[in-house]
């Protein structure tokens, strides 16, 4: 079954940076998109970066691009998220996400259990 479990989160003071992992198993990894959410306390999920299945193409959310990186690792069936100069509104839990399309068009969508960022000194 399709597995997503991240990891790296912490506490950090503003200004330091965190690299978040997220190991795959379950699915062939070098054929999706993988994608990181957050979800602050008591705010909606957002969408923070996808990257293209060989790593070609990525999106970063505007107002984090500057500052966060993803990649991805095909070898490792990982995908990671590079954090610099972190700020307090970077609070928030950071999933890893996946879409796997099904025959007849459905689209299973998974997550990970999530890792906490805490950014405060």
């Amino acid at each position: 079954q399709v597995q997503l479990v991240e990891s790296g989160g912490g506490l950090v003071q503003p200004g330091g940076s965190l690299r978040l992992s997220c190991a795959a198993s379950g699915f062939t990894f070098s054929r999706y998109t993988m994608r990181w959410y957050r979800q602050p306390s008591a705010k909606e999920r957002e969408l923070v970066a996808d990257i293209s299945p060989s790593d070609r193409f990525t999106n970063v959310l505007d107002s984090v691009k500057d500052r966060f990186t993803i990649s991805r690792d095909n070898d490792h069936n990982t995908v990671y998220l590079q954090m610099n100069s972190l700020k307090a509104d970077d609070t928030a839990v950071y999933f890893c996400n996946v879409q796997i399309a099904r025959p007849g068009g459905a689209v299973d969508v998974y997550w990970g259990q999530g890792t906490q960022v805490t950014v405060s000194s």
